[in-house]
């Protein structure tokens, strides 16, 4: 392999923890983008593992093309119905048939998405019936012949099916590592168990200001566990407290504030009262709708401050298509870069495919990082070692996906 592809360089600029304004977000596991997202996830590692078990190798798909259509729902403090469902859309392409001695062999793509994305919604929520509150329809043609060709290839290394690129940054600062452990621990079993009543739609937004750092959280609290105003109030405060102590324990040299539920109008005038409620727990039941690649980014935030993909790596092949398998690799290299140089405070690493090239043959890769002394040449050789040995390992990727060890959004 060449060595030529590589790039690394120093960055000469503030690092993002010493700018005066940082801003980072969270769509959480009930927010529609999220769900979407995780349908068409859900529905490539299927039917991938589908393929291996029934062909031994992973035949070209792409279920990255996704739309949640929102429901309609009734609520009120103590009651809540789901009066028309949520509509989730999965379109792309698939191998739908594969030639035998005995003829053509049909794949039943179709009821295995169906049974990925209903699996997907059974373990991740508990109020989310798959089978009263979901329509679940699919779009799914025939790849198309060159693609395939490129896909199912049999070169030794995955030729890429794509042009395209993969961007990844390390480490989190704290603002970013407080949004994602909010949204984390908010839907996490233990929190959930103590106060059920949250939703699993939880959104983080946080702004830091200098030293000061502001938490807004959206949480579509569950109606029918709810049983009036006062009560909805105190779940709020729970969230909040959660929210505090999480953030304090990340940050304590930060001023910090936390906002719940921001939209909320109550206390003055009754008839004009606003309340966050859902009885499923999402606002996909009413309230808001979903579409693949508009929620987080690979690294499970979207980070203005940073670089980032607008890839949709949800639902991407995870054997040969680089949108998907290169903003892993990225992250990958980007962590060992940080973890086993001790010498840069952050970096940023980005590759680029080229379609019909090996997965392991980077048209470019390139590495800048900003050094916690000064960049040395020793410190650039380092780096070009950690990229050459990921890169040569790109292709158990595709185990970390289907294992779930990795996930893209």
């Amino acid at each position: 392999m060449s060595e030529n592809f590589i790039t690394v360089e120093s960055l000469d600029r503030k690092a993002v923890e010493e700018q005066q304004i940082e801003f980072v977000e969270r769509k959480g596991l009930g927010h529609p983008d999220y769900i979407i997202d995780a349908a068409c996830e859900a529905s490539s590692i299927q039917l991938s593992k589908y393929y291996l078990k029934e062909f031994g190798y992973i035949l070209h798909h792409n279920l990255d093309k996704g739309l949640l259509v929102g429901g309609r729902a009734v609520n009120r403090f103590g009651y809540g119905r789901v009066e028309e469902p949520i509509t989730i859309i999965v379109a792309g392409r698939a191998s739908t048939r594969v030639k035998s001695p005995t003829g053509d062999i049909v794949i039943p793509v179709d009821n295995i998405v169906k049974d990925a994305i209903k699996n997907m919604i059974r373990s991740n929520f508990r109020f989310l019936d798959p089978d009263q509150h979901i329509v679940i329809e699919t779009r799914i043609r025939e790849s198309a012949p060159d693609l395939k060709a490129v896909v199912e290839s049999k070169t030794k290394t995955p030729l890429a099916n794509d042009t395209s690129f993969g961007v990844a940054f390390y480490p989190f600062t704290p603002l970013e590592k407080i949004v994602y452990e909010t949204e984390r621990r908010l839907n996490s079993p233990d929190f959930k168990h103590r106060v059920k009543e949250s939703g699993e739609d939880v959104k983080v937004m946080g702004l830091r200001r200098g030293k000061t750092i502001i938490i807004t959280v959206a949480d579509g609290i569950v109606s029918t566990l709810t049983k009036d105003r006062d009560h909805y109030h105190a779940v709020k405060e729970a969230i909040k407290d959660e929210v505090a102590k999480l953030v304090n324990k990340i940050a304590p040299d930060y001023e910090s504030v936390v906002y719940v539920n921001t939209a909320d109008k109550y206390g003055v005038q009754v008839d004009n009262e606003i309340f966050y409620l859902t009885c499923t727990g999402t606002s996909a039941e009413h309230g808001d709708d979903g579409n693949t690649g508009r929620g987080n980014r690979a690294n499970g935030l979207i980070t203005p401050n940073r670089q980032m993909s607008l890839e949709a790596a949800a639902g991407k092949n995870p054997i040969s298509h680089v949108g998907k398998i290169y903003n892993i690799l990225a992250r990958l290299i980007a962590e060992r870069i940080y973890h086993e140089t001790g010498q840069v405070r952050e970096v940023y690493v980005r590759i680029l495919s080229q379609i019909g090239r090996q997965i392991d043959q980077p048209l470019s890769a390139s590495v800048q990082v900003l050094a916690t002394n000064k960049f040395t040449s020793n410190l650039g050789n380092e780096i070009q070692r950690i990229v050459e040995d990921e890169v040569s390992k790109v292709t158990r990727i595709t185990e970390l996906v289907l294992s779930g060890e990795v996930t893209v959004f």
